[in-house]
């Protein structure tokens, strides 16, 4: 049994549509930010170190960092699925959206939240950001323009993974430019496995 150490109004929610996709069973340890300063709680130091969501636990594995988990559990138990053939170019385009997702696209969204937070203080670097998130969303706008899912017609981990980089910029009010990013979201949104996830997860805010 797969467990996940789930964090509330987290990216740690794609984990648990994955594993629907793939129909694994799995359990949930449930997380609530801490009201005041929106972080972890110290429990989740307990299962790993850095004290982050998600985590998942399959036997006595210990897997953080989500790309490296949709990996592990499409790799591990996905039997070819929700991924394309490591063989082929697709495969390489694949493993770039796992990596993009976190190591370039969340990078402006999280200045925008916290710089933000500074008001004043932090116009300045708000030409940069909104900079950056046109360049991101713009890339990722014409990716799904082309086709229904990033790698094709048929969805994929890289959705997955992607995903809460489409309902952050949704939910901040950054889709309108970006029409195709709009109707990917809602699209992946409305599947059966999203909404069992979302049902089984608990809050979270980005779900339409």
């Amino acid at each position: 049994m797969i467990t996940v150490h789930h964090l509330n109004n987290s990216r740690s929610q794609r984990i648990l549509w994955l594993l629907e996709e793939l129909g694994l069973p799995y359990e949930i340890k449930h997380y609530q930010r801490d009201p005041q300063t929106r972080l972890a709680p110290p429990e989740l130091k307990a299962v790993h170190p850095l004290g982050k969501s998600p985590v998942i636990e399959d036997g006595t594995q210990v897997v953080i960092e989500s790309g490296a988990i949709v990996d592990y559990l499409i790799r591990r138990h996905g039997k070819g699925r929700l991924q394309p053939d490591p063989a082929t170019a697709a495969y390489d385009e694949y493993v770039q959206w796992l990596h993009f997702a976190e190591g370039s696209a969340m990078f402006p969204l999280l200045l925008k939240l916290y710089v933000g937070r500074l008001g004043d203080a932090g116009a300045p670097l708000q030409p940069r950001i909104q900079s950056e998130l046109a360049n991101y969303f713009g890339y990722l706008d014409h990716a799904v323009s082309r086709r229904p899912y990033l790698m094709g017609e048929e969805l994929s981990g890289a959705d997955i993974q992607m995903s809460f980089v489409g309902e952050l910029a949704t939910a901040q009010g950054m889709a309108g430019d970006y029409p195709h990013l709009a109707a990917w979201v809602q699209k992946f949104q409305a599947r059966p496995a999203y909404q069992k996830a979302i049902a089984r997860g608990g809050e979270y805010a980005y779900a339409k």
